[in-house]
């Protein structure tokens, strides 16, 4: 088994073909979507299979870790950014929130604050 390779803005095929079949798309499209064929498709979601059942020590990002949801809009907008410094848009989004919040700038990119008159 080779290392992720990093589609749709998820750190895997793997992660991009479950989030789009939670979506709702069909099988042919996610296939066509990332570019696979649907045996690799169903191979893909074996596996995930599996490694959902097998016992496994829990990451440390798992136990200090939260998911946060983007809408698919905003992260395929990413997806330029992300691919300029090869990284995943997931990497993108955990860099830019991080720098925002170890910087100060919370207040800054969100000018949603009221100034004093």
């Amino acid at each position: 088994m080779g290392a992720p390779k990093p589609t749709l803005g998820f750190p895997s095929r793997t992660a991009a073909a479950l989030a789009l079949r939670a979506d709702g798309q069909s099988d042919p499209q996610i296939a066509k979507r990332i570019g696979i064929s649907l045996n690799a498709l169903s191979g893909l979601f074996a596996s995930a299979e599996r490694l959902k059942t097998a016992k496994r020590a829990i990451r440390p990002a798992e136990v200090n870790g939260r998911t946060v949801l983007f809408p698919k809009d905003i992260l395929d907008r990413l997806v330029p950014h992300a691919t300029g410094r090869g990284i995943s848009v997931n990497e993108l989004c955990r860099r830019l929130v991080e720098t925002a919040v170890e910087d100060g700038m919370i207040d800054a990119v969100l000018d949603d604050q009221e100034t004093a008159a």
